[in-house]
């Protein structure tokens, strides 16, 4: 894109991104890390925009989840681990009800900054800056802590580039072994609580007893114990996301180097803003959320800006709208898609629009409200004629109680328990396997309502 530089941005209106006090301090870390090599590559982003592609057009499933914002405190092997291990399970369910491969992408390795609702907090008459993730200021309510620190970006960069050495072991190294994930997901099925869910896993330990006899095996089959997993974030803190753009050495065009997908928040995507101008220049894929405040008149010069030339895997739409209110706003986005004769990839977001305050005093998401959106945003897509491309969850490998509801029926009274998130409720790890069999049977119900039309 020639007539885009990497800087335009800081000539742009700017929002949700912190004021640095010490001007000297940033403009020594973000020389720092333009020299730090880039933590995803070029040809990785490029394979995934593929995939993306072959989502959009129904031949493949995005599966994109993680964590609501990373934490420097709570950073460890383990926790990364045990994402991943939910994310493969999840996988391997959607894979069996779709019949295509699911395109796998963690909010990890770069999910450090949040907008926040207001730019400060009370506390006991105190008032202080937001909390902004750890890359920008810290959790404690101090002065000190909220303090913008440029520092925390390397602090940032380190952990990311752990987090993705520790996944690509995972993801070639035999952990993601499909039979060793069903070994885990039929533990989840065993439970007495999540019987309605055996006769799926039954199914599926049906089609590997049958691969095996037929001779396809670990050994025979490397597909079957490796795995490509992607990292997403949100591109909100544009001087790390500035000092980590490169140049691709093949092609030339410039590339986000900080993670193989970045998106645009709701509350980032003014047209004019600083986060379209920088994410319209890589050649990433683009994610942009679309919340119920998304004009047709916005989307299309969103789209135009973000993918001038119409590429298929180049920009996800992420609905989140909240349950009751996809019909309201999902069909006139859908039908400005349509007439723009845009390439996009649509993709369900239910834990923005359904985070409430429980009788409890936390902030919650109840399980049924999140399934709900899900089925509006499939029942809409069947009614349009158009394809529903992929889910995007906030979710832990961790057993917390975060979010209401469930097999294992989180109750208001339970979420004191272990509530650790430090932005927005998460979906713990039962519960995020419960909804990708959830969604699995709408998955498995579209292709045969898709057969049966083509039938008659």
């Amino acid at each position: 894109m020639s007539n885009w530089q990497k800087t335009a941005w800081r000539n742009k209106p700017r929002v949700q991104m912190p004021d640095y006090t010490d001007a000297a301090a940033l403009a020594d870390v973000e020389a720092q890390l333009r020299r730090y090599p880039p933590l995803v590559f070029a040809g990785e982003a490029r394979r995934l925009r593929s995939e993306l592609a072959a989502a959009s057009r129904g031949e493949a499933f995005l599966l994109q989840g993680g964590d609501c914002a990373e934490s420097f405190a709570e950073f460890s092997a383990d926790t990364i681990r045990d994402t991943f291990k939910v994310m493969l399970q999840m996988a391997m369910v959607l894979t069996y009800g779709a019949k295509v491969p699911v395109v796998k992408v963690g909010r990890m390795a770069g999910q450090f900054a949040k907008p926040r609702s207001a730019p400060t907090e009370v506390k006991s008459d105190v008032e202080l800056p937001s909390y902004r993730g750890d890359i920008i200021n810290g959790f404690d309510f101090t002065p000190e802590a909220r303090i913008p620190d440029p520092q925390r970006m390397l602090q940032a960069y380190t952990q990311a580039a752990a987090s993705l050495n520790l996944v690509r072991a995972f993801s070639t190294g035999g952990y993601a072994d499909v039979h060793q994930v069903h070994a885990w997901t039929l533990g989840f099925t065993e439970s007495e609580k999540a019987a309605k869910y055996r006769d799926l896993a039954d199914r599926i330990s049906d089609t590997l007893d049958f691969m095996k006899a037929a001779g396809v095996n670990q050994e025979t089959a490397h597909t079957l114990q490796a795995v490509d997993f992607y990292t997403s974030h949100e591109a909100l803190l544009l001087e790390y996301e500035e000092a980590l753009c490169r140049e691709d050495s093949t092609t030339g065009l410039p590339i986000a180097g900080s993670g193989h997908m970045i998106w645009i928040g709701d509350r980032t995507r003014q047209p004019d803003g600083a986060h379209v101008e920088f994410c319209r220049g890589v050649q990433n894929p683009i994610g942009l959320k679309c919340g119920p405040t998304t004009t047709e008149e916005d989307l299309k010069v969103l789209m135009s800006k973000l993918n001038p030339e119409n590429e298929a895997g180049r920009l996800t739409l992420i609905a989140r709208f909240g349950a009751g209110s996809v019909g309201d706003h999902l069909p006139r986005l859908i039908k400005t898609v349509k007439q723009e004769g845009a390439n996009v990839l649509w993709s369900c977001d239910p834990m923005h629009g359904n985070t409430i305050k429980s009788s409890s005093g936390y902030k919650t998401r109840p399980f049924d409200s999140v399934l709900r959106e899900v089925r509006e945003f499939f029942g809409i897509h069947a009614a349009e004629g158009t394809i529903p491309g992929g889910v995007h969850f906030e979710m832990t490998g961790k057993d917390v109680t975060e979010c209401t509801g469930g097999v294992r029926a989180v109750t208001d009274e339970d979420l004191s328990a272990r509530y650790h998130t430090a932005c927005d409720p998460r979906l713990n790890a039962s519960q995020a396997l419960e909804l990708a069999f959830l969604v699995s049977e709408e998955l498995s119900n579209r292709r045969a309502d898709a057969r049966q039309a083509a039938a008659s």
